[in-house]
């Protein structure tokens, strides 16, 4: 059994990882400081014995005693990480140097949940693990692809500087139950229009792509990362390979949800919207045995239930 702090516990990704080390009979520390985490996410956990939360913003040290770290603290969704993009980018690197510190001091692993943003709008396709990526510094979105950028420098360097045992992840669209409805993200968004008969709102022509990535196979990938006894640091892609359009997840969701009186409707693209974005996830499945298992349609299915419950109370 060991102790794992999660930074960012009460999020999405965090509260699945939460319920499942603690199924695995660990001891998990949930750091949140609530900026976008909810304790909903987390509430069913409260009971459980081996279950801490402490409402902390990493942006300030914080000094605990575990086994393990998992830093996953930053939004992860345009809306909220444009609404603050100083708190953003802080949380990011001083966040980083914060949880780096504590690592160094206790001599223990840190995993750090980067994300497919460091790629930017990616001028090779699919995007493999060398590619260095096409970032905007200065535009809307840098708040974050730049932020998280930065603190993969500050893992590597601690890496090299101080012999940390890192583990360094770069996560691409992922979505599931316990999405927050008011997320912005493009799976939940159109799963909560479908169900409230409001528009699909697509911005562009909807022919840009993603990769679409189900909660329980990133999970998974996160904790064999974190496991892996080759000393294999990363960085590393977890994502689903199979790329759709914009459109076609729109037109995926209508067909599952025939009930729904939504029409699809398009806007402007945002700035900086990478035009595609799909992993090449050939080093995961070298050097940690994973790949996906949950195609789209099963996990749409899932999340579509997830929010017709949470909708109709």
């Amino acid at each position: 059994m060991k102790k794992v702090l999660i930074t960012g516990g009460a999020g999405f990704i965090g509260a699945h990882l939460s319920e499942y080390l603690l199924n695995q009979g660990n001891e998990v520390i949930c750091v949140d400081n609530f900026y976008t985490g909810s304790k909903k996410s987390i509430v069913h956990l409260m009971s459980n014995p081996g279950f801490e939360l402490l409402r902390h913003d990493i942006t300030f040290p914080l000094y605990v005693e575990v086994d393990e770290i998992y830093n996953l603290a930053c939004p992860a969704s345009p809306v909220h990480y444009q609404h603050d993009p100083v708190q953003t980018t802080k949380t990011s690197v001083i966040g980083a140097i914060n949880m780096l510190g504590l690592a160094k001091r206790l001599k223990i692993k840190i995993l750090q949940a980067s994300t497919s943003e460091v790629y930017g709008s990616p001028k090779i396709h699919p995007q493999t693990e060398d590619y260095w990526g096409n970032v905007n510094p200065i535009g809307p979105r840098s708040c974050y692809d730049e932020g998280k950028r930065c603190a993969e420098t500050l893992f590597f360097d601690y890496w090299r500087q101080h012999n940390l045992r890192i583990r360094v992840i770069r996560i691409f669209n992922t979505y599931g139950p316990r999405m927050a409805i008011n997320d912005g993200r493009v799976v939940s968004n159109f799963i909560v229009q479908a169900l409230r008969g409001e528009d699909i709102t697509i911005y562009g022509d909807g022919s840009q792509t993603r990769s679409f990535q189900y909660i329980d196979d990133l999970i998974l990938g996160m904790v064999k990362m974190m496991e892996n006894k080759n000393d294999f640091i990363g960085p590393v892609n977890l994502g689903n390979p199979n790329e759709f359009t914009i459109k076609e997840l729109a037109e995926k969701v209508l067909e599952l949800m025939p009930e729904s009186k939504s029409k699809i409707i398009y806007k402007e693209l945002p700035i900086d919207d990478p035009k595609q974005r799909q992993p090449d996830i050939t080093l995961a499945k070298k050097e940690l045995s994973w790949e996906p298992k949950i195609e789209l349609k099963e996990g749409l299915e899932k999340t579509i239930d997830y929010f017709k419950n949470i909708l109709s109370l």
